[in-house]
C-alpha cells in the first residue's frame, strides 16, 4: 500500500507542523544541492520559520554573492521593461482605445507590401524558409559524413597498398642480397678452381 496523498492546506497541530516544518526544510536544502551539483548551477534558499529563525543553504558558499546576483538581475529586467513600455507607449500614444489599436494591428497584418505578400504570407514564407534551411543544414551534415566515410575507406585502400609495397621492397632486397650472395660464391668457386688448376 502507497502513501496516502496529503493535502496541501495549513497544518493546524502546532507540534506536527513544526515536525513537517523540519523535514521538508532538510528535503528542500537535499534538493536543492542535488540540483547545483547535477545542473552545475548556483542555488540559493533562504527561509525565515514563523519564530523568526532563518535558514539558509547557498551551492557556492556565498548567499551574499548569489543575492546580489539576483539584485542585479532584477534590476536590469525592470530597466528593460521601463525601456519596453516607454517605447511602446510611444508608440501607441496616438491610439486612443484598445479597439482602435486591434484594429490597426488587423489592417497591418493584412495589407499587402511593394511585393504583394501580407504580414501572414511573409510569416509563412519565413516559417517555409525555415524549413527548408533545416533540411539542407540535414543534407550538408550527411553528405559531409558520407565524404568523410569515402576518405577514411580510401585511407585504409592506401595503406594496405603501402604494406605490400614495403613487403614487395623487403622481398627485392633478400632476393638482391642472395643473388649477391651466390654471385660472390660463384666467383670464389672460379678462383679455386683456377688455382687448382695451377
Amino acid at each position: 500500500m502507497g502513501r496516502r496523498k496529503l493535502e496541501i492546506k495549513r497544518i493546524s497541530e502546532k507540534s506536527s507542523r513544526q515536525v513537517a516544518f523540519c523535514k521538508r526544510r532538510k528535503g528542500l536544502v537535499k534538493k536543492a544541492n542535488e540540483l547545483s551539483i547535477l545542473c552545475d548551477v548556483d542555488v540559493a534558499v533562504v527561509i525565515i520559520s514563523n519564530r523568526g529563525r532563518l535558514h539558509e543553504f547557498s551551492s557556492n558558499n556565498s548567499l551574499t554573492g548569489i543575492l546580489q546576483r539576483y539584485e542585479s538581475h532584477v534590476e536590469a529586467e525592470k530597466e528593460i521593461s521601463a525601456e519596453i513600455q516607454v517605447a511602446e507607449h510611444s508608440k501607441y500614444s496616438g491610439f486612443t482605445t484598445m479597439g482602435e489599436l486591434l484594429q490597426t494591428t488587423e489592417r497591418q497584418l493584412e495589407e499587402t507590401n511593394d511585393d504583394g505578400l501580407t504580414v501572414t504570407d511573409l510569416i509563412h514564407l519565413e516559417d517555409e524558409l525555415q524549413t527548408a534551411l533545416i533540411q539542407v543544414r540535414s543534407r550538408k551534415t550527411h553528405l559531409m559524413l558520407e565524404s568523410a566515410k569515402d576518405l577514411h575507406e580510401k585511407g585504409k585502400v592506401l595503406q594496405e597498398e603501402k604494406k605490400h609495397l614495403e613487403d614487395n621492397i623487403a622481398t627485392m632486397k633478400k632476393n638482391r642480397q642472395v643473388y649477391e650472395m651466390s654471385a660472390d660464391f660463384a666467383d670464389l668457386l672460379a678462383q679455386r678452381v683456377t688455382l687448382n688448376l695451377f
